[in-house]
């Protein structure tokens, strides 16, 4: 999983020993969704074998009611506490059968957004949560094949694990339909997945014959093409350099608005960011590649083979993260792939005096899963050759599939395969904390462009070597620097240089112009403009902020130039545009009012956390005291995802330390409804 904070796998030690005595085989649940209560009903059934004698089986069931507990066609007396259906009567040795019923409003991993046309339900299951919308279980080592049937209104599509075996139709909805969908293999119940919108889709078929699925937001269908960019190509690649076919049959993936990380590898199945789905334009800014990739590679690391446990998480996102930057090598050189090695090792030495958690340690940090594992991973095919550990990840893979794996199952293979001193390196890369960089930049240097790059950082070159840097066909990173290290060269003399950098038509390096121009000299001023069609709307955002700024007689034709463009999906250029004709002399009082109530309307409900966040940051600048932006900022800390209500709670407690502002929530207190007055007092007895 692409994220920035992680659930790590805990397991519970009563599970782990059901694990010894009971194996649960298959499920088959029909599950309803229901929008209008924000709740889940449905009927399971298990099959299970009882392979030891056993007291009490239990599953994972948080917070629902269950009902008509069958075992073997038989009803049975059942214990229900809350966080657990505990079976202790009417199963046998060998095979078994458990049908039952329940209903849920589960607080979290179950999702509704939007309403009507616009509805979106979806789950988000890492790492122990599916048990609050499905019974299910909370233990990785648990696999089980899940095959879910979904009841839901016709006019939506219904995505889930496996391949839709049919669509039938239901009379229990006004227009429903029954979604039926079938696994082949087991997984961990963390990895089950449900997705409904009003989606579009697309499909391809790889080169092994592997179906494609692509969905959007019927919304953003002119998106499709730059949003899944190069998707069969990264399918493909992955295939060929794991050496392993995909092992699931069908691969699909699905944008959901409001989602709570980058993405999340659910089996056949990936859920995306909304912030992914992007025009031409957007895609030079952000785009889905890397997510995409690493998400993919899940399907082999994570899901055909899991982690025991949180100790060994790095054979998952360490896995993941290092095939996904082999895949971009694949598209974009080795230049890139060096950069971005480059980068993830000045992350971890810039963290390394305060993130003290070795890689095997179920406590550290995402960074040492992710970006610390993936350079371990890279010291070891360097180490013993691409060959070499192409065949030990096959032969892991194969091995160990569909079951779960720790570290020494891994290093084991490899030492057979290479005679490897996996001692040492398990000791160094896994167990030790912090980043060696002394170590890590012998292999780097193994690029040229990285070699180049180190060596300018510690020279000092003249201004016509630098305008030679620029002229010539180095890798772009190097020139950005460049900008950036001369910003505080006096115009005249860098002038020569920002030319140079502005016609090398490399985005990055003339954006690294726009932010590093605040004062424009009047003569430059013809060529910062260019900036503003940029083929990026960050570059577009900064040079009309600084055009406005210097040129402010002028600000009105650039926003009558950019008065079309909406942006990314945060709508960040769109809100900034509002701003600064706000704040703008020269624009009309209605065009200010009319900004001013869109900027309002922005901060609602009606958007995704990422537009309304901006929408509030902006406005409590403009006006922090407007009875209006205060419900907004208040009311956003009941969302349900969680880096926006943080934005929102760090926000009010710093603005409430300023008496103006203190006062007018003091004075709303006294007048709102009910609940709003006791969120307002909630933080005003802090």
């Amino acid at each position: 999983m692409f994220r920035i904070l992680l659930a790590l796998f805990f397991i519970n030690l009563s599970f782990a020993q059901q694990t010894d005595k009971v194996d649960f085989i298959k499920c088959d649940a029909l599950v309803l969704p229901n929008a209008s209560d924000k709740s889940i009903s449905g009927t399971v059934t298990y099959e299970f074998k009882v392979t030891k004698i056993i007291d009490t089986i239990k599953i994972d069931a948080k917070n629902m009611e269950l009902s008509n507990v069958m075992i073997n066609d038989e009803l049975v007396k059942f214990n229900n506490y809350g966080k657990t259906l505990d079976l202790f009567e009417g199963f046998k040795k060998g095979k078994n059968k458990l049908t039952f019923q329940y209903n849920a409003k589960p607080k979290q991993t179950l999702y509704f957004t939007g309403t009507d046309d616009n509805l979106q339900i979806w789950t988000q299951g890492q790492g122990k949560y599916t048990s609050h919308w499905l019974p299910s279980f909370d233990d990785v080592n648990e696999k089980v094949i899940f095959n879910l049937s979904v009841e839901f209104k016709q006019q939506f599509q219904v995505i889930s694990n496996g391949i839709l075996h049919r669509i039938s139709h239901v009379s229990s909805i006004l227009n429903g339909k029954q979604w039926h969908f079938q696994m082949q293999q087991p997984m961990s119940s963390y990895l089950v997945m449900l997705a409904i919108g009003n989606f579009e889709k697309q499909f391809t078929t790889t080169q092994s014959g592997t179906p494609l699925e692509f969905y959007i937001d019927k919304n953003d269908y002119s998106k499709f093409e730059p949003t899944y960019r190069y998707s069969k190509e990264l399918f493909d690649y992955l295939e060929q350099e794991i050496g392993v076919k995909y092992p699931w049959g069908i691969y699909r993936q699905v944008p959901v608005r409001d989602f709570l990380y980058a993405g999340m590898e659910n089996t056949t199945s990936t859920i995306f960011s909304q912030d992914f789905v992007v025009d031409s334009i957007g895609f030079n800014d952000r785009n889905y590649i890397n997510v995409n990739a690493h998400e993919l590679a899940h399907q082999w690391f994570g899901n055909f083979i899991t982690a025991q446990s949180g100790k060994h998480h790095w054979l998952q996102e360490g896995f993941a993260t290092y095939y996904a930057l082999l895949a971009e090598r694949h598209l974009f050189g080795d230049d890139y792939f060096y950069e971005e090695l480059n980068e993830y090792a000045e992350q971890l030495i810039r963290v390394s005096k305060t993130d003290t958690i070795p890689v095997m340690n179920e406590k550290a940090s995402s960074l040492s899963f992710y970006k610390k594992g993936a350079w371990a991973l890279h010291v070891l095919r360097e180490d013993i050759g691409v060959k070499l550990f192409q065949k030990a990840v096959k032969k892991y893979l194969k091995k160990y599939q569909y079951q779960n794996v720790n570290t020494d199952d891994f290093l084991k293979i490899v030492k057979d395969i290479s005679g490897y001193d996996v001692g040492n390196f398990k000791k160094v890369w896994l167990e030790t904390a912090g980043f060696d960089r002394a170590l890590a930049q012998k292999y780097l240097n193994k690029n040229s462009f990285i070699k180049d790059f180190s060596t300018l950082r510690k020279s000092k070159k003249s201004l016509s070597e630098l305008v030679a840097i620029m002229q010539s066909d180095a890798y772009y990173p190097i020139k950005q620097y460049v900008v950036f290290q001369t910003q505080s060269l006096p115009y005249e003399e860098r002038k020569i240089l920002l030319d140079a950098a502005l016609a090398t038509n490399s985005i990055p390096v003339r954006q690294a112009v726009a932010e590093t121009i605040q004062v424009i000299p009047p003569d430059f001023k013809a060529a910062y403009e260019t900036l503003l069609i940029e083929d990026s709307y960050i570059t577009k955002e900064i040079a009309l902020k600084h055009l406005c700024d210097n040129f402010p007689d002028d600000c009105l034709r650039y926003l009558e130039q950019t008065k079309d463009i909406i942006g990314t999906n945060d709508m960040s250029f769109r809100l900034n545009w509002m701003a600064l004709a706000i704040n703008s002399e020269n624009v009309s009082e209605q065009v200010k009012i009319s900004s001013y109530n869109q900027l309002v309307d922005f901060a609602s409900v009606k958007y995704e956390s990422s537009v309304r966040q901006n929408a509030l940051e902006l406005l409590l600048q403009i006006n922090p005291n407007d009875e209006q932006v205060i419900e907004l900022l208040f009311s956003a800390t009941n969302h349900h995802k969680w880096q926006f209500t943080k934005f929102c709670r760090d926000t009010i407690r710093e603005n409430l330390k300023n008496t103006a502002f203190r006062s007018r929530v003091e004075e709303l207190s006294k007048t709102a409804d009910e609940n709003r007055a006791a969120l307002y007092l909630k933080f005003l007895k802090e």
